[in-house]
């Protein structure tokens, strides 16, 4: 039976403060502080619920539990003029992603393009927040990353990948830009959380259980069950969402050097780690190209604006919905939510107040 869901509208700035000071509280340094605070807040106003505030406390779990450095020592353990691999040495995801990021916008600088591959590492949040960055620098920006094992390969019942995001970020002229966020399974598990929280079923197709068969259970996973690949069925082109999957995986995971495929450690704090690891933590994989690499930057934007246009244009089936183009809704969130505040539901509330107590800390709720 679905129950009634509550909210409560809180500012992004007070939101801020209080994610300042439980990264704070964890041993973060001022400027990691507002980088990780930053990347969890700018998930909430693009309307990413599931991977903002709502994911704070997990991160103090883990830290908690030995498994975040706060003070970690990254490391470049090999690269060339375009390319490198770095060592995370077990830090917040929140911080190492961006600043790899960065490197990677330096060397598209010199080169054209920049590849950086991320080992040991953690969570890192939304993969747009990272591709994003490029765009600043009139670039395409690329971001994904391998995550914890939830997801059954096409014809298997056994969770061998994570829900395995990847991001494209390309810019506009007079429009917002595209961006093309999306996890390579049917839904992101964060969407099963919400779902979990609000007490209604899922859509066919998202999960199924421990025997392989169709579920609308939101709590099918905690049953046993697995998340299935984009297309869901073998008929509706799972094996294409497993194969999208499995390239993240191999890029952030085995060329990195972290962990791949079935051992990439658990984001909860309950579940241990394997033993007998092949790698270190979880893996990204970043990347910048310039567009003068390939064009004029300002033709190239005037015809990402006609892109845009055109396909907003497309004839739609119901005049009542328009087509949309990738990135829009969050870009509409984000305005949004600026001015409204972020709606949190009663589940995250109770979840940061108990958080506050835990950590000693005043907070906005």
């Amino acid at each position: 039976m679905n129950t009634v869901t509550s909210y409560s509208n809180i500012s992004a700035n007070d939101l801020s403060q209080f994610a300042n000071l439980v990264f704070k509280y964890m041993g973060c340094s001022d400027a990691d502080a507002v980088l990780a605070t930053d990347v969890l807040i700018k998930a909430d106003l693009r309307g990413i619920d599931s991977h903002g505030v709502a994911r704070l406390s997990g991160y103090v779990r883990l830290w908690q539990k030995g498994r975040i450095n706060t003070k970690p020592n990254v490391s470049i353990v090999r690269q060339t003029a375009s390319t490198a691999s770095l060592d995370a040495d077990a830090g917040l995801g929140l911080v190492v992603a961006p600043r790899a990021m960065e490197l990677a916008i330096d060397k598209s600088r010199n080169c054209g393009s920049g590849w950086i591959a991320v080992g040991n590492s953690n969570h890192f949040g939304i993969a747009a927040y990272h591709a994003m960055k490029a765009i600043e620098q009139d670039m395409i920006g690329f971001a994904s990353t391998n995550a914890s094992p939830l997801v059954a390969p096409t014809f298997s019942k056994e969770k061998m990948l994570g829900t395995n995001p990847v991001c494209y970020a390309i810019p506009a002229g007079k429009f917002d830009p595209v961006i093309i966020d999306l996890a390579t399974s049917a839904a992101a598990n964060g969407k099963l959380e919400i779902a979990q929280r609000q007490n209604k079923p899922i859509p066919k197709g998202w999960v199924q259980t421990i025997d392989g068969k169709e579920t609308t259970d939101p709590n099918g996973l905690k049953h046993g069950g697995s998340l299935l690949p984009l297309g869901s069925n073998r008929e509706m082109g799972s094996h294409k969402g497993f194969g999208l999957g499995a390239m993240v995986d191999i890029f952030s995971g085995v060329l990195s050097g972290a962990n791949f495929g079935p051992w990439v450690p658990p984001f909860v704090n309950f579940l241990d780690v394997l033993p007998n690891l092949p790698g270190k933590g979880l893996g990204h994989f970043l990347g910048a190209m310039q567009v003068d690499g390939f064009t004029d930057v300002q033709v190239f934007k005037q015809n990402m604006d006609i892109w845009i246009e055109r396909f907003k244009g497309a004839e739609p089936i119901n005049a009542n919905q328009p087509v949309i183009i990738p990135g829009e809704p969050e870009a509409a969130f984000y305005k949004l939510r600026q001015k409204k505040g972020i709606p949190l539901i009663d589940a995250v509330v109770n979840d940061l107040k108990q958080l506050a107590e835990t950590c000693n800390l005043e907070h906005p709720f």
